[in-house]
């Protein structure tokens, strides 16, 4: 004889979650949430993250606003609270242990994206949650989810299995990205920038040359932002409008050098220039070639060692003063050129290395 068991799980689904599904389905945001239910955007977050309790006047509002009676809503809540109580000192939610464990926690601290100051499984998860602008943690796993999966672009299957720390560098360039005012996107205008930027990269200090090239691709409708990847994500570039008029390009300095940093900008640019502008562009290590990812290709050797120069380039035998006197001809640093040439197999990997540009965090 079978015996039935009650199933008893040892995490509990505050009322917030109910909420979020309707706020979903009705593709209502947080902030138009807020405003129908006369509180501020933190107010409603704290009432979907269920830090909140739902009160009978906050039951009736919610009635109003997302239907279902008053009475489901304090039920809903009254049961929420009994189940809390019920798990006592267990944790708070194994399902949240889980997912702050897919995340680059520590570092997401350390590089100053979230300011959190108590180790309890409630605070990082709100945290966490409030970060990423999500109302709950299965909110997350369908938006992260969807963007990883219709990335136009993936990498090495390290870096498919930690798409906590893709998502969070992701975010993160998000945020930066809106935050810098930009003109509406002008693609003819972008394009014809992208030769006097190839002059930045004689500039030796980041210091210097980033602040120019986010100002002049600003004043062309893109936001740049240079965001450190945490570890988990092998990233070294990314591009997706964040709206019609407003593109973000972000790389990660992954690598630390010049030439690198240099042709993956350009790489990211030509997405922007030739790609679907609803698609998200994720490129890393051990790249997997695809007709968008050669496109980008094309036009990123071309922006930098233009056609004229083409025929001139291929003569060239590998030797320092040669690259160097090549590379003052066409405007761009030694050690892009040097990088061009390892590329196409001209010269050994090992090979004039000393010509490129090495940068560091914290100073360069």
């Amino acid at each position: 004889m079978i015996k039935k068991h009650e199933f008893r799980p040892d995490w509990v689904s505050p009322p917030g979650e109910s909420i979020a599904d309707i706020l979903g389905e009705r593709d209502m945001s947080l902030a138009d949430f807020a405003r129908r239910m006369h509180s501020t955007s933190d107010g409603v977050f704290d009432l979907v993250s269920g830090r909140v309790e739902i009160t009978s006047e906050i039951a009736r509002q919610l009635e109003v606003v997302l239907g279902g009676s008053a009475a489901f809503w304090m039920n809903r809540e009254s049961q929420y609270r009994k189940e809390l109580a019920r798990l006592g000192s267990k944790p708070l939610n194994v399902a949240a242990q889980g997912w702050l464990r897919e995340l680059p926690l520590k570092e997401m601290i350390n590089f100053g994206w979230l300011d959190l100051s108590s180790s309890s499984v409630a605070a990082q998860t709100a945290a966490c949650l409030k970060f990423f602008g999500m109302p709950g943690i299965e909110a997350w796993r369908q938006t992260y989810h969807a963007v990883l999966e219709t990335a136009a672009f993936r990498t090495s299957p390290t870096f498919k299995s930690q798409p906590g720390s893709v998502a969070a560098w992701l975010r993160q360039g998000e945020i930066a990205g809106q935050a810098i005012n930009c003109s509406p996107w002008d693609v003819n205008r972008f394009q014809e920038e992208l030769s006097k930027i190839r002059r930045l990269t004689w500039k030796k200090d980041p210091k210097v040359f980033v602040p120019a090239l986010q100002r002049q691709c600003a004043e062309c409708g893109v936001a740049i932002v240079i965001v450190r990847a945490p570890s988990g994500c092998r990233a070294s570039g990314a591009t997706r409008f964040l709206s019609s008029t407003k593109a973000l390009l972000m790389l990660s300095f992954r690598y630390l050098s010049d030439d690198h940093f240099w042709f993956t900008f350009f790489h990211e640019a030509g997405h922007l220039v030739l790609h679907d502008k609803t698609a998200l562009f994720l490129e890393g290590e051990n790249r997997v070639s695809s007709r968008e990812e050669d496109e980008a290709n094309e036009f990123a050797a071309r922006a930098l060692i233009p056609s004229e120069f083409r025929s001139e380039f291929r003569m060239l035998r590998g030797e320092g003063r040669e690259v160097i006197k090549f590379a003052r001809k066409v405007g761009v640093s030694p050690g892009i050129v040097v990088g061009q040439l390892q590329h196409l197999g001209r010269v050994k990997r090992s090979q004039l290395n000393r010509l490129k540009r090495r940068f560091r965090w914290g100073g360069a």
